[in-house]
């Protein structure tokens, strides 16, 4: 089953959006002005409130103008869903990058290029990277990172709504807790379009209310997070001049279902590299040589399929959840003795039954909270993400003996782990194991990198969560590396870090980073992805996220702990 791209849709709202950028406040305001009544209710039913006696009188208009127009927020986020945006496929990639420099024109940014990045270093042509600036004038200037690209839909008849409709259902249809009144479905409604189409949202508002921001912002939109970075590692490289000015770098977020925050203060990021394993008569020696053959040969010829599969039970525990591979646990940077501390603090909140019912899980490997919490944000995997050769077509009939197998495989790994270290030690283990002729194909690398918290912009976030009434975990001091609850720990967050960082051949750009937010979202790259549209219980909704990125903007716009590099105060 596919779903027509709505490439029409997005044209008709990039020419919209387009030549725009001199608006007068008022007409910032929104994409989508002339939208349809959707009947949101900006405050659903929360029990948690925000305090305003910890927020600045100037965002309380801005706050209302967000309950007033949070139709058309739903509505912006909704025509972003509608069209496509498959790096791995380039399924409406370029119409994509022209919509976000549309949104960046519309809020009125004086520069918006969408660059061609061309062949890239791994030997794949890069997606664009949308650049914008938005000089407002003011003494401190946030770089807001962004990816436009999702993964493709594998299994369209297991979601409850086509996957670029971005239909709004609630949470019993959904799959999730009946409290949620509203839900909205689509591919990339976590990953990553619900957390940007909110600060958007809550930029656009700030703008629209205030008449101008109180900090500048840099734009970088990437469109290929889903292959390893590799447009935007070119880019950042070769054109670091754009992002030097910028004097820290913003983070979106979210809460976990028990409402804590998902990630406390984001920055940090894990390595993530991709290797590709195949097994071939040619190189074995046995087998099919040239091509598949008639499945009937496999009563007298060998199979390199069943030899794949064999080569992979090696290189794992029985129940797959351990490497076997010599030597990958060394290196690995303990963790301090805070860290482990804000994990059981954490872990004593976790609600496992609801975090694998959220995720759409039976069950975690361990039953014990503080062992998930710690493989979910603290820990390698040496996973299979899909294998292919021979008779492909599901249910069909016919008989093949495939010459040549492919398995594709997701290596996460940590400080002071390295992709090149890890690479020889798979090599040396397929040759120990009898698999010489098995070849190992290295397909990209997003080295992990590190951030330390005592920063003016983590402390932003910290006095938003007050505000909000949120429980999130204190960074340890020094730096750290914790991803979020949700376990999708690895951005490319080497390129822009003034940590320390995996990759010994990349000068990053030195920005402190931080991020966080409220509100929900979850099952990205899976069937049914979701953003919630009206909170409950703990959990905020889209209001409630687009107004804590307002705070966490202006609270950075009020901490002087660091000069700014424009030398205004």
């Amino acid at each position: 089953m596919r779903y027509p791209k709505l490439v029409a849709t997005s044209a008709l709202l990039t020419l919209a959006l387009a030549g725009c950028k001199q608006d007068a406040p008022k007409t910032v305001a929104s994409t989508a002005d002339a939208g349809p009544k959707l009947g949101i209710r900006p405050y659903g039913d929360e029990t948690i409130k925000i305090d305003n006696s910890k927020i600045e009188p100037a965002l309380l208009p801005v706050f209302k103008y967000i309950d007033d127009h949070i139709d058309e927020h739903v509505t912006n986020l909704q025509k972003w869903i509608q069209q496509p945006s498959i790096s791995n496929s380039g399924e409406g990639i370029p119409e994509t990058a022209e919509m976000v420099k549309g949104f960046f024109d519309k809020l009125g940014c004086q520069e918006s290029k969408v660059y061609d990045m061309g062949m890239t270093e791994w030997g794949q042509p890069g997606n664009p990277v949308v650049y914008a600036k938005l000089d407002e004038g003011a003494p401190k200037t946030l770089m807001v990172y962004w990816m436009y690209d999702t993964m493709p839909v594998t299994q369209p008849d297991n979601w409850v709504a086509p996957p670029f409709e971005g239909r709004l259902v609630d949470g019993k249809t959904a799959g999730l807790d009946p409290a949620f009144k509203k839900v909205l479905i689509g591919r990339g409604a976590n990953n990553s379009k619900g957390p940007e189409m909110t600060e958007l949202n809550a930029i656009m508002s700030m703008k629209a209310a205030m008449g101008k921001l109180p900090v500048n912002l840099i734009f970088v939109a990437e469109g290929d997070e889903e292959r390893m970075s590799m447009g935007l590692r070119k880019f950042v490289t070769t054109h670091p001049e754009l992002i030097k000015p910028a004097d820290a770098l913003l983070m979106f977020g979210g809460q976990t279902g028990n409402g804590a925050a998902a990630s406390g203060i984001r920055g940090g990021s894990e390595g993530l590299m991709y290797l590709e394993l195949t097994t071939s008569g040619k190189a074995w020696g046995r087998g099919p040589t040239v091509s598949d053959i008639h499945g009937a040969f496999k009563r007298s010829v060998d199979s390199p399929a069943w030899r794949h599969i064999q080569m992979l039970a090696s290189l794992t525990s029985k129940d797959g959840n351990t490497p076997r591979i010599d030597g990958f646990m060394d290196n690995i940077q303990p963790l301090s003795t805070a860290e482990l501390e804000n994990f059981k603090l954490a872990a004593a909140k976790m609600d496992l039954k609801k975090s694998a019912e959220n995720l759409g899980v039976a069950r975690f490997i361990s039953d014990d909270p503080l062992t998930v919490l710690k493989n979910s944000r603290y820990a390698t995997a040496f996973n299979l993400d899909g294998i292919w050769g021979g008779n492909m077509y599901a249910g069909g009939s016919g008989a093949i003996l495939p010459n040549k197998i492919t398995s594709k495989h997701s290596i996460r790994y940590l400080p002071n782990m390295h992709s090149a270290d890890i690479l020889k030690k798979i090599r040396a283990q397929l040759d120990k194991n009898g698999y010489p002729d098995v070849q190992v194909r290295l397909i990209g690398d997003m080295p992990w990198s590190t951030m330390s918290y005592d920063t003016d912009v983590a402390r932003s976030v910290e006095k938003m969560y007050d505000a909000f009434g949120i429980s999130y975990s204190i960074p340890a001091a020094g730096e750290s590396i914790l991803m979020d609850a949700g376990g999708a720990g690895a951005w490319p967050g080497y390129l822009f870090t003034n940590g320390k960082q995996g990759d010994p051949n990349i000068t990053p750009i030195g920005l402190p980073i931080a991020g966080g937010g409220v509100g929900f979202g979850g099952r990205s790259h899976a069937a049914n992805e979701f953003w919630l549209i009206e909170g409950a219980g703990k959990i905020y909704g889209l209001a409630g996220a687009e107004k804590s990125i307002v705070t966490e903007i202006y609270n950075y716009s009020k901490m002087t702990t660091v000069a700014p590099k424009s030398g205004k105060r």
